[in-house]
């Protein structure tokens, strides 16, 4: 059993560590030509390059990306609850409508969401502003954040509620101590979901920002775009990064939420 589960182990770091073995071998590259196995030379030049020429470049991308997806994450989840809680607990007359109104923004294309509703923004002044950012990252974050916590409340019993309430406890007590403990799995996997989204837009982010806001999904575009493979490649690991701590961290937090409810 405990082979079997090194393993299991073994099969899952390889499989989430080989496919950004590439990428690591470009970012130390100095030359890598077909049909080349290896590079053919090795060399610091591209994280001089981050580190130095482009340094501040990268750390002001890097800081946007997180403002941005941290701002949307914080917001979708803030709407997200409550209506996730409606449509979970509750049964009603165009309950399916809203369903297929929160898929839209998912089926249809981002270019053709973002340009739809960039027009709207330049009038209501929020085109080339972090708030209209954000807003734009909340069309395709919010209806995963919502689908999320309403399969959550699905399986809810909102009896324990009661129960505290019958106990003398406030509403605001028995959300903090009673419903967020139950659904917080539910919200890890709804704020990474959100996280993700947002930190991964490049195409939303250059319409509505108008190319003032320097996010690490666009200077990274503009990089592979440039030819310069092992400069591409050190700024996407250094892109890949937070993401993957986030996604640590979630898994860290759902482990530890599903020990808890074996005790």
């Amino acid at each position: 059993m405990r082979l079997q589960r090194w393993c299991l182990v073994i099969a899952v770091v390889v499989a989430v560590v080989l496919p950004f073995l590439p990428l690591l071998l470009w970012s130390v590259s100095e030359r890598w030509f077909y049909p080349a196995l290896l590079p053919n030379s090795f060399g610091p030049r591209a994280w001089n390059y981050v580190f130095g020429t482009a340094g501040s470049q990268i750390l002001d991308g890097l800081w946007a990306s997180f403002s941005i997806a941290a701002a949307t994450t914080v917001i979708s989840l803030a709407l997200g609850i409550p209506a996730g809680r409606a449509l979970g607990l509750n049964e009603f007359r165009g309950k399916r409508f809203i369903a297929l109104l929160l898929t839209l923004p998912v089926i249809v294309p981002p270019l053709s969401v973002s340009m739809g509703l960039h027009l709207w923004f330049i009038r209501l002044d929020l085109a080339e502003t972090f708030t209209g950012i954000v807003l734009i990252h909340l069309t395709f974050c919010l209806p995963y954040t919502i689908f999320v916590i309403w399969s959550v409340f699905t399986d809810y019993d909102p009896e324990y509620e009661e129960q505290a309430r019958s106990l003398g406890a406030s509403p605001l007590t028995v959300a903090v101590q009673v419903m967020m403990p139950m659904i917080l799995p539910g919200i890890t996997v709804a704020a990474l979901f959100s996280f993700l989204l947002s930190w991964s837009q490049y195409l939303s982010t250059l319409i509505i920002g108008g190319g003032n806001f320097l996010t690490l999904p666009i200077l990274l575009f503009s990089l592979m775009g440039s030819g310069d493979r092992p400069v591409a490649a050190a700024v996407s690991l250094i892109f890949i990064l937070p993401a993957l701590l986030a996604l640590i961290g979630s898994a860290y937090s759902l482990g530890r939420s599903g020990l808890k409810g074996v005790r």
